[in-house]
Formats: C-alpha cells, structure tokens, sequence
C-alpha cells in the first residue's frame, strides 16, 4: 500500500498509486476551493486546504476520515493522532477533539474524504454477520488511526466515483458505503467501532452518557445521578468513560461548555461572562482561566483574534 520514506509518502505498488491518484483528482474536481463541502451522497463531505490550519477545536461526530494528500494531526485529551495518506480516522462517538492541518500547500492541497457514519449501519452489520465479522482488539477508544489497505482504498474510489455519475447515487453509494464499513469493521481496531453497536455494552451505555451529558452540558453534572440514568456504578462509569473517550465526564462535559461559548462569542458577539453563565458558569473568573488555558487567550481576546483571522467585521 503506501508507507513513509524520510518524511514522503511513497506509494508502494502501481496499482494503489492509481487508485490513490484517482482519488485525489476526484476530490479535487468536487470540492474545488477551500473548505468542507457536501456532496450529493448522503453523508459524504470533502475537505479541501491550500495551506497549513491553526488548531480548530470541534466536537467531532461518528465518521471515517480518509486523507487522499496532506497530513492531518487530531488531538484527544492529551493524545495524538497523525494520519495521511497511507492511514484513515475512525471516530465512532461524539468526542471533542482539537484538529489540524499541517501538510498543506497550494501546490498540494490538503484533500480527505469525510463519510459520516451511522450507527444503526453498523448494528445491522454486526448483528447480522455470521460467523462475527471483527477482530477482537484491546483498544476500546473510540477514535483510532488504521492503515489503509487495497481493499478499503479501491471501495472508497467507487464511491467517489459516483460524483460523476449522479444518476447511480440513489442505488449504489448505500451499497458501497456499506462495503466501506465492513471493510473498516474487518480491519484491525474494527472493534472499537463495532462496540457501540452491542445492545447492553459497557460501551453503549457509555455512549448513552454522552448523550446525557451533551444534553445538559449547562447544568451541574451529578455523576451518581449519570451513572444510575445508564445503569452503571459511578466508579465503573468513570473508569470506562476515561477508558472510551481517555477523559472523564467532567472533563467531557468542560470541553463542550468551553466550545460551545467560544461560538456564542464568535456568532453572537456575546460579552464573556455572559457566555460562561450561559453554558453553566457561575463564575466568570472560573470561566475566563479555563477558557484561556484551552484556547490560549482570555474570551474576549481570543474571540478578536479569531474574527480578524476569518475576516469578520467587529461590531
């Protein structure tokens, strides 16, 4: 497949160059300018970047995340994750995460494939696949960098290819990207994956949290009322919440309050302690150090520079 020589990428049979190279061309036609772009396959989003990003602090929904050129570094807690074209992403529950792009030229963009994935897919994958279509893994965290393989690469550039024929789309991207995750859930770490799709799981119940959680992420988090709402011991929810998502509940439950008031103060133009006490801050001091120690400025501050980074006007 492909591999890293002295910091290239070198592409190591013909055939995956090929492929390789046709999906960078496609990715290229469809996207065209800088940006994420929707297609019209459900689900499918292509990303586009002449240069370089700073870091871009999202909560990042269940999704494959191919680069076809470029690099990509994606931070969970205090983990990194690296991965270009010789490796994809996984993430399979919502997690905030922290990306960037950092192999990136106007000469050679920066170009990934990006198709959201749908639990109940996954469910009807597993649940009807015998004998079990994973492998067992020990890794439960639900965001993992795998190497690509023929297989996965020659199904993805089928998909892609459907871009230029958009009269086929209604019948066959639900079948390739089906063969998609089942070559994901084959791969190695598939069960990171496939673990959320068992009823009863420590790891459903986990994600069942998460959804609490970003529920109410503006109300104090009681993790013994958390815990007993998904049938757990609050020491085993935390142990597995950190084991799944390598931070805890409230750690969890901070980066989405901190996220979502960095919005307020970038779309709204909301003064800082207003947006601290709207995400569930009572005291602004509190909110203004945990703000600066995630995002690297106070609210106000950073909220300025973000808006004459993106071009935007003041008020």
């Amino acid at each position: 497949m492909t591999k890293r020589e002295g910091g290239c990428i070198v592409i190591a049979d013909e055939e995956d160059k090929k492929l390789q190279n046709e999906l960078v061309a496609l990715i290229e036609k469809h996207s065209g300018e800088d940006g994420t772009h929707s297609t019209p396959i459900p689900d499918l989003q292509l990303i586009r970047a002449s240069k370089p990003s700073e870091p871009i602090h999202s909560v990042h929904e269940p999704a494959l995340c191919l680069v076809a050129q470029g690099t990509k570094l994606v931070l969970l807690a205090q983990e990194n994750y690296l991965y270009d074209p010789s490796s994809y992403l996984v993430v399979s529950l919502q997690l905030p995460v922290t990306g960037q792009v950092i192999e990136a030229s106007p000469e050679r963009p920066y170009l990934c494939l990006r198709l959201n994935v749908d639990p109940g897919r996954i469910f009807d994958l597993v649940s009807r696949s015998d004998p079990p279509i994973v492998k067992p893994s020990g890794s439960r965290r639900a965001l993992y960098v795998n190497r690509v393989d023929r297989e996965l690469l020659e199904a993805v550039v089928r998909l892609a290819r459907l871009l230029d024929r958009p009269r086929d789309i209604p019948v066959l991207a639900p079948l390739f990207t089906q063969e998609i995750l089942f070559r994901i859930l084959q791969a190695e770490q598939g069960q990171s994956l496939a673990q959320f799709a068992r009823i009863g799981s420590h790891a459903e119940r986990i994600a069942k949290a998460v959804r609490l959680i970003e529920r109410d992420y503006d109300k104090p988090l009681s993790i013994a009322e958390l815990a007993a709402a998904v049938h757990m011991s609050p020491s085993s929810l935390h142990h597995r919440f950190k084991e799944i998502t390598a931070m805890s509940p409230l750690q969890y439950q901070k980066q989405v309050r901190l996220q979502t008031a960095r919005r307020l103060l970038l779309s709204e133009a909301a003064e800082a302690a207003d947006a601290g006490f709207r995400v569930g801050y009572e005291s602004p001091t509190q909110f203004s150090r945990e703000y600066a120690r995630m995002f690297g400025l106070p609210p106000i501050r950073d909220a300025k520079r973000l808006r004459e980074s993106l071009g935007l006007a003041a008020d």
